[in-house]
C-alpha cells in the first residue's frame, strides 16, 4: 500500500480521523502499522483503515486494533466487508487472536452497527466511560462556514465574559513547538498530581509534535512569562481536536482555560476546520461523579454532546483469546 495515497484520501475523506493517519502510527511506539485500502470499479480508493499490530511473541500471537476505523461510509456493506476481508489477510500474518474498533459512528446507527455485527463483530455497547479503550462521548462545535464573531456570541454569557477577563487582566495565548514544551510538562505532571492520572512521557509529547509536523500544535497560556494552562491541539480532516490539556489550580481566577479554548477555536475556524471537537466527556451524564466538571466546562461553549457506538471485537483464535488479553494486561503492568 503506498502510504502517500492512503494518507491523501485519509485526510481529504469526510470519515478520516488523526487515528487513522499514517502520523498516528508514528506516535503509538511499540505498535505495528499494517495500511489497508479498497477500491472503486473506477480503481479509485473508497475506504481505508489503519491496523495497528501488538505482538504477543509469547503466545505466538498479536493483537489488532483499527483505532477509530474504518475510514469510510459504513453504511455501505460492500465495502466495509471488502475492507474486513484485507484485515483478515493480516491476521493471518501475524497469527492475530483478536480485532478491536471504536469507529466514529453514532450509537444510534443502527444500520453500520449492524454491518459489523453481520461480519461476526462482538459489540460492546453496554461499556461505559474508562471501560472503553477511546472515551465514547465527545463534545464538538460546529463551526463550519461560520465567522469567528458568530461562534463567540453563540457562547454563554459567562464564557464569553471569562474570556473577556482573562485578556483584560493580561493573559497570552500563544502557539508553539517544542520549544516549549519543558513548560507544558511541568504543568501536565501537576495537573497529573492534583487528578490524580498518570501522565505520558516528554518523549511521547515530542514524538507526537513531531509526527504530526505543523498540523499538531501546543498552545500555552502565560501571565507574565508565568505558565497558567497549556494544551495540544491537532488538526487533521478538517477537524480540530484538542487532545491532551493541563493547567494550573493557583491562577484560575486568570481564567486562562477560557481563553486558551478560544484561542484554539479561532484557530480552527481560520484554518477552515468544520468542526472543533473538545474530545472526552466521560459520565457527562452523572452530576455526581468526579469528571463532571470536565462536561460543565466545555459545554459552556455551547456545543452538542456526541455519542459514538463504542467498541466491536472480532476474535480469530478463541483458543488464545483470554490468555492472550490477560498477558497484554501483565505487560502494561510490568
Amino acid at each position: 500500500m503506498d502510504i502517500k495515497e492512503y494518507e491523501e484520501f485519509c485526510k481529504n475523506s469526510k470519515y478520516g480521523n488523526f487515528m487513522q493517519s499514517a502520523d498516528w502510527a508514528k506516535v503509538k511506539k511499540g505498535w505495528i502499522p499494517e495500511y489497508v485500502a479498497v477500491r472503486d470499479e473506477n480503481g479509485k480508493i473508497n475506504g481505508c483503515t489503519l491496523v495497528l499490530v501488538k505482538k504477543i511473541p509469547i503466545l505466538n500471537t498479536a493483537m489488532l486494533y483499527a483505532p477509530r476505523g474504518f475510514v469510510c461510509d459504513t453504511h455501505d456493506s460492500k465495502t466495509v466487508r471488502k475492507i474486513f476481508e484485507q484485515i483478515k489477510l493480516i491476521a493471518e500474518k501475524y497469527h492475530a487472536y483478536t480485532l478491536k474498533t471504536d469507529p466514529l459512528i453514532d450509537e444510534t446507527d443502527f444500520i453500520s452497527i449492524k454491518n459489523l455485527i453481520d461480519l461476526g463483530f462482538v459489540y460492546h455497547g453496554e461499556k461505559q466511560g474508562y471501560d472503553n479503550t477511546q472515551c465514547r462521548e465527545n463534545y464538538v462545535l460546529d463551526i463550519k462556514d461560520k465567522s469567528c464573531d458568530e461562534v463567540f456570541a453563540n457562547f454563554k454569557s459567562k464564557w464569553r465574559y471569562n474570556i473577556r477577563l482573562a485578556m483584560r487582566k493580561g493573559v497570552e495565548c500563544k502557539f508553539c513547538g517544542e520549544d516549549e514544551l519543558d513548560d507544558f510538562m511541568e504543568l501536565m505532571k501537576e495537573t497529573g498530581r492534583r487528578d490524580g492520572f498518570e501522565i505520558r512521557s516528554e518523549e511521547y509529547f515530542r514524538n507526537f509534535l513531531q509526527a504530526f509536523h505543523g498540523n499538531a500544535k501546543l498552545c500555552i497560556a502565560k501571565l507574565d512569562e508565568k505558565v497558567l494552562s497549556g494544551a495540544l491541539l491537532v488538526n487533521y480532516a478538517n477537524v480540530a481536536s484538542y487532545v491532551y490539556g493541563c493547567s494550573s489550580n493557583e491562577y484560575r481566577k486568570y481564567m486562562p482555560n477560557y481563553l486558551m479554548q478560544w484561542t484554539m477555536i479561532k484557530y480552527a475556524i481560520e484554518s477552515g476546520c468544520r468542526t472543533y471537537d473538545f474530545c472526552g466527556i466521560p459520565y457527562w451524564y452523572d452530576e455526581t461523579h468526579k469528571n463532571y466538571g470536565v462536561y460543565r466546562f466545555k459545554q459552556g461553549f455551547n456545543g452538542k454532546v456526541k455519542t459514538y457506538a463504542g467498541e466491536f471485537d472480532y476474535v480469530f483464535r478463541n483458543g488464545v483469546n483470554h490468555i492472550a488479553d490477560l498477558a497484554l494486561k501483565l505487560k502494561k503492568l510490568v
